[in-house]
């Protein structure tokens, strides 16, 4: 069931992108009065699973779920439609139209990407609101999870004070992924400051670890469950809070691991806060300074009864989630950004990090969760944007660089030109695709 849910989100929320951005090109080329043969929802090599035509339009869906396309007349595309580019341009072809009404319908799929992420961050807004943790609450710092994230200087009680001197007024997810593009982290540590200077590979040698969470909120240590060989299974019980091992109090659970690992294959004291109330215990300690405890958690409601945290929900109007959508999307689309000039720097590695369809569906959560849907779907509309405007032929960006061209210079490109540049964008592009689903096959083998 679970994989039914995954596989339903990812193809929903690709057939959404695919047409509106699609529809982006179709429309102003409608309105430029340019036939438009075919409108696909997946690639229809060989056979389509639906097709019909509606005048001079074929609406259709591919069996190939990999993008989706409008065929114009007279436009040197991934058709390669030799014949049709053979003989004399008729007036309701592409490349009979004035070069800015040839831009326009280019940049219109990318545009349609970018508004419509927009449009979700502010619908979010005034739906969900925002709910976060004021970040100068946090006295106790954060608790990082990650060997490589400890080692370039960040540890766990840190109160992250500012990243690349943007100063962080709440804590939320997106604080961990701006670490992780960063250059430089403010951190307040026993109450002096202090600046650390991320390595250039910081985001490299993150990839390569099997750990992927960077920082978190610092959680008390509540009793899940217990390994097969535990044998604490009648000392504690799931849902106590141990809040003291042999004499230190034990706020957090990241602070129990000293404490074991100096009482390794020892019986201990112990606390545990069972029903809001102190009840000692004794506790068996394992050779590998173990409690054979798997971690419960609490809900957020719990944290604020106990003193951990304080949790704000912030509602907008509809005109209030105007500006707050906007930010969001701007935000986002600067961080991508980020992401994507590391990626083409070999010596960040973040490379490692470029994934296919597979890593696309994995970010899908296994149960359904419409703001989870609809802020993925948001992010992918902003990676389908700026992806598509790289300069590279074969992508709306390629078309772009040489409308912009003949429009500067005033020479059209010849159609032979145009067509070994096709060829040439569309090797780079499945060479692309072949590398980034061949890091899913390669994560999938070795297991990160």
């Amino acid at each position: 069931m679970e994989i039914v849910i995954k596989l339903s989100q990812f193809l929903l929320s690709l057939s959404l992108l695919i047409i509106l951005h699609e529809l982006g090109h179709f429309i102003p080329a409608k309105l430029f009065k340019t036939r438009v043969e075919k409108f696909y929802l997946f690639f229809d090599v060989k056979y389509a699973l639906i097709k019909k035509r509606f005048g001079e339009t074929e609406y259709g869906i591919g069996w190939l779920p990999l993008g989706g396309y409008v065929k114009i007349s007279g436009m040197i595309d991934e058709s390669m439609d030799k014949e049709q580019m053979a003989l004399p341009p008729q007036p309701w072809e592409f490349r009979s139209k004035p070069a800015w009404q040839r831009l326009i319908i280019m940049l219109g799929g990318v545009t349609v990407n970018f508004i419509l992420a927009f449009i979700i961050y502010i619908g979010m807004a005034y739906t969900y609101g925002d709910y976060y943790i004021k970040n100068d609450s946090l006295k106790d710092g954060i608790w990082v999870t990650n060997p490589v994230v400890e080692k370039a200087g960040i540890k766990t009680g840190d109160k992250i004070i500012s990243i690349d001197g943007d100063k962080i007024e709440r804590f939320e997810p997106v604080v961990s992924m701006d670490i992780l593009t960063a250059r430089e982290v403010l951190v307040e540590r026993n109450g002096q400051e202090k600046t650390i200077t991320l390595p250039v590979n910081f985001i490299g040698n993150f990839l390569d670890t099997d750990k992927k969470g960077v920082i978190v909120l610092r959680m008390p240590f509540v009793v899940g469950s217990f390994t097969d060989t535990s044998k604490n299974k009648e000392a504690v019980k799931p849902k106590d809070i141990i809040v003291s091992l042999n004499g230190v109090d034990i706020k957090y659970f990241d602070q129990a691991a000293t404490v074991l690992k100096t009482n390794k294959g020892k019986k201990i004291n112990a606390v545990v806060l069972r029903n809001l109330k102190e009840t000692p215990v004794t506790v068996e300690v394992d050779k590998e300074g173990k409690l054979g405890i798997y971690p419960g958690s609490l809900t957020e409601s719990n944290l604020e009864k106990l003193g951990y945290y304080k949790f704000n929900k912030e509602s907008y109007s509809f005109m209030e989630s105007i500006p707050v959508g906007i930010e969001k999307g701007k935000n986002q689309l600067i961080g991508y950004g980020k992401q994507l000039k590391m990626i083409f720097n070999p010596s960040t590695g973040a490379y490692k990090g470029v994934g296919g369809f597979h890593a696309i569906y994995n970010v899908f959560p296994d149960s359904w969760s419409w703001e989870v849907f609809w802020n993925i779907t948001a992010l992918l509309s902003i990676m389908l944007g700026v992806m598509n405007l790289l300069p590279i032929p074969a992508l709306d960006g390629g078309h772009v660089m040489f409308l912009l061209y003949e429009i500067v210079s005033g020479r059209k490109p010849s159609d032979k030109f145009l067509e070994y540049a096709q060829l040439v964008g569309f090797v780079l592009l499945i060479t692309l695709l072949l590398f980034a689903n061949g890091n899913d096959i390669y994560k999938a083998i070795v297991g990160k």
